[in-house]
């Protein structure tokens, strides 16, 4: 067999270039396993020396066998070896052998063995390759009786719903896509935690009182006769008193109003309304960020919510719980 020939194969069984190729087999002897090893080596050695640079691209992508479903996220430096055939390719086998093995975390997917070599060992492989520094940049999974999938055809957001049942698999997707356009934080409300409903109930009443006041400031503001626009901020109050509309005088006079105003209001504010105004904003929270109360985004004339789409289907599915991985943010 001659060089190019050995060159050929052991480009085909390593994917190293044609110039390492040749190199490996050169110092080797035309040793083929021993030039399998320096490329191995080298690949390691140039996969260490880019520990340190940032992986911003990659491909994240979802496979689903029914019951278990799983997202791997593979991160490289650019979106030119994020485009490529053995980088997405890669991305794809080490997809398969997480649902194959049914793997729960992402230390457990390192160690899995693909092809003869730890998922862990076939990355720095390709990076020593490609040149370009690689990591596995995230995995989800969910276990259920169903779980649907999608991939956006950017291969950079990937989405598993999970279900209490086996429903129809079209509609399943339609909720897989809903959870890829309007990414709520739950399946349902109880999923999310007491901290954050604390959290956002505060801020209502926090926005609700600062509302009720600045109402109650811009009527007495406009009762004595001042515009509540110049008077709203320091910057406006320097413009009312450079174009003349007000003086200083009475740029005091209303900071006056305003402060008296105010402290009376906090002081006389209904605590019952308040609180009902405040629970109005987290039941729209609930409606933005819990899946199961979204609107159905794809059905702007019923305006049904995704569980009422999902009774039309059959009044017993619900979604349980979904994973969403997008590279385009974080």
């Amino acid at each position: 067999m001659s060089l190019i020939d050995d060159i050929k194969k052991l480009r085909n069984l390593t994917g190293a270039g044609l110039v390492d190729c040749k190199k490996a087999l050169l110092e080797s002897g035309n040793d083929m396993e021993k030039a399998k090893e320096l490329i191995r080596k080298r690949g390691q050695a140039i996969a260490a020396k880019r520990e340190d640079r940032a992986a911003a691209e990659g491909v994240a992508l979802g496979k689903s066998d029914g019951d278990f479903a799983a997202i791997v996220a593979l991160k490289c430096e650019t979106d030119f070896v994020a485009s490529n055939e053995k980088f997405i390719a890669l991305t794809k086998n080490i997809l398969d052998v997480a649902v194959a093995n049914r793997v729960k975390s992402l230390d457990e997917l390192k160690d899995t063995q693909l092809d003869g070599k730890s998922v862990a060992e076939q990355i720095t492989a390709l990076s020593g390759i490609t040149g370009e520094k690689m990591e596995l940049g995230g995995y989800e999974c969910l276990a259920a009786p169903s779980v649907s999938v999608y991939n956006h055809f950017n291969k950079k957001l990937a989405v598993l719903v999970a279900f209490n049942k086996v429903g129809d698999a079209t509609v399943e997707k339609e909720i897989a896509m809903q959870v890829a356009t309007s990414n709520p934080i739950a399946a349902t409300r109880e999923q999310i935690s007491k901290e954050t409903i604390d959290q956002e109930y505060q801020v209502a009443i926090d926005k609700t009182k600062a509302e009720q006041v600045e109402k109650a400031v811009a009527n007495a503001l406009k009762k004595a006769g001042f515009n509540p626009y110049y008077c709203a901020t320091e910057e406006h109050q320097d413009e009312a008193i450079r174009k003349g509309y007000m003086t200083p005088e009475q740029v005091e006079e209303a900071k006056a109003i305003m402060a008296k105003t105010a402290e009376q209001k906090l002081a006389t504010m209904p605590a019952q309304m308040i609180e009902q105004i405040a629970q109005g904003r987290i039941n729209k929270f609930y409606q933005q960020n819990v899946l199961m109360e979204q609107p159905y985004e794809a059905d702007t004339t019923n305006k049904m919510t995704i569980a009422e789409f999902l009774a039309k289907s059959d009044s017993e599915l619900k979604a349980i719980d979904f994973k969403r991985v997008n590279l385009n943010v974080d």
